[in-house]
């Protein structure tokens, strides 16, 4: 059985911050936090970003903080 190591890739970004509630909404496809006339976007860069990573066996998770803004965690397998 070989054994897997992990990579975690972190992104920080220094945005408006994500409400703790919210924080899975936002892998949704077409999901959205605010109205289009606030922010663009449409909805789908998260999710298609968690596709890929789920299909290579990885995870990808947010941290953020209101005001001071987001922290992605992405992790995937290393394989032997």
């Amino acid at each position: 059985m070989p054994i897997w190591r992990l990579c975690q890739i972190e992104i920080h970004d220094q945005g408006i911050g994500i409400p703790s509630e919210q924080c899975e909404k936002i892998f949704g496809m077409f999901k959205r936090l605010h109205r289009k006339d606030e922010y663009e976007g449409t909805g789908i860069g998260l999710a298609v970003c968690q596709r890929i990573v789920e299909q290579c066996g990885g995870a990808i998770s947010v941290r953020s903080k209101l005001g001071e803004g987001s922290t992605f965690m992405v992790t995937l397998p290393i394989q032997p």
